[in-house]
This record gives C-alpha cells, structure tokens and sequence, in this order.
C-alpha cells in the first residue's frame, strides 16, 4: 500500500516586466502560462508590472502604499517566480527594477526562473543583471532559462509559435527546476525559517 502523500501545488508567481507601450511580453506570457498551467504541480497567479502603480520615490504616500497592498500579497503568498522580461538597452526594465525594489522579504528563500525575449540577444544580458539582483535579495535563481532570440519573428499572428519543439522543451526543463527548488525550500522553511 502507497501511503505517500502527494504535496500541494508549488505556489508560482509569474512577473511580467515590461510596462511599454506596445510591448511584446503579453505574446511570450500567454505562451508561457500554456505551459505552466497543463502541470499539477504548480498552482499560478500573475503580476503584470503594466497593472501597478508603484511610484519611482520611495517617499511615504497613500498611493504608494496603495500600489504596494495591491502586490505585495501575491509576492508574498508565492512559493517562487517566474519572470518575464524584455531587454531594454543591454538590461531589463526599469518598471521590473522597481516592481523588486519595492519588496524585499517577499523574494527571500525562493527561486526566480528567467524567461527572456528581445532581438539577437534573446534578453539574455537582462537575466545575467537579474541574477546579480535576486542574489543580493537572497533569492536563488534556476540555471536553464528559455529565451526568444528575435521574438517577433519567433511567433504568428495569433500568438503561436512557429516551431514550439525548443521552446516548449527548454520551458519544461527550467519549470522542473522551479519545482524542485521551490519544493526543496518550502520544506526547510517549514523547518526552520530562513535567517537572512
């Protein structure tokens, strides 16, 4: 008789970072939810950093303390994170810098998986940046990304890629880290809570 337990789903938060106008990240999330959302083990909410209003100050105000009410509970609530970003000017946005500077013990003890999309690049300098960031926020960041080098030709007219052999299996093995670590960390948090 099998009498082991099956744990609940990995609580994952997956950031969109890019707030432009005419941005690409909504194409590459709706992809990326396809994937997350067909496994049992991961249980997904959305922060869209284009939805919040987080001031660049970090001066006290009652909308800032607003903005951050409206967030800080799915950051907080997430056993881990995807996050999604474009790469702006050999980095990422300035809106996902400010979405992770407004918090800080929300990250803390959770892994961060990176998927990237911009020109021949693929956003790759901006996961190098945010692993240096999510470091020093005592978060750990998964080794295998999935990253779109020249999205937009990467995709249909209908938001489907064109060929999702690569995608879809660099996607399953960063999403088999996530698990794992997010999995691995919930349980020594539940046995010992982190000292940072």
């Amino acid at each position: 008789m099998n009498t082991e337990i099956t744990p609940a789903p990995l609580n994952v938060t997956v950031v969109v970072g890019s707030n432009r106008h005419g941005r690409f990240g909504p194409v590459v999330a709706d992809w990326l939810l396809g994937r997350v959302r067909d496994r049992g083990d991961i249980a997904v909410q959305v922060v869209d950093v284009a939805e919040i209003d987080l001031p660049t100050t970090f001066a006290p105000s009652p909308e800032a303390a607003a903005a951050r009410a409206s967030v800080a509970p799915k950051l907080a609530e997430a056993d881990a994170f995807v996050v999604l970003t474009p790469e702006y000017n050999h980095s990422y946005p300035a809106g996902l810098k400010n979405l992770i500077d407004w918090h800080f013990t929300e990250w803390q003890a959770k892994p961060v998986a990176l998927v990237s999309y911009g020109g021949l690049a693929g956003g790759l300098r901006a996961v190098e940046h945010l692993r240096q960031v999510f470091a020093e926020l005592h978060a750990v960041t998964v080794r295998d990304t999935v990253s779109f080098h020249n999205a937009g030709a990467s995709f249909d007219d209908e938001g489907r890629l064109r060929d999702p052999s690569g995608p879809d299996a660099a996607a399953k093995t960063m999403l088999d880290q996530l698990v794992w670590w997010g999995s691995a960390l919930r349980e020594a948090k539940d046995k010992r809570p982190y000292a940072s």
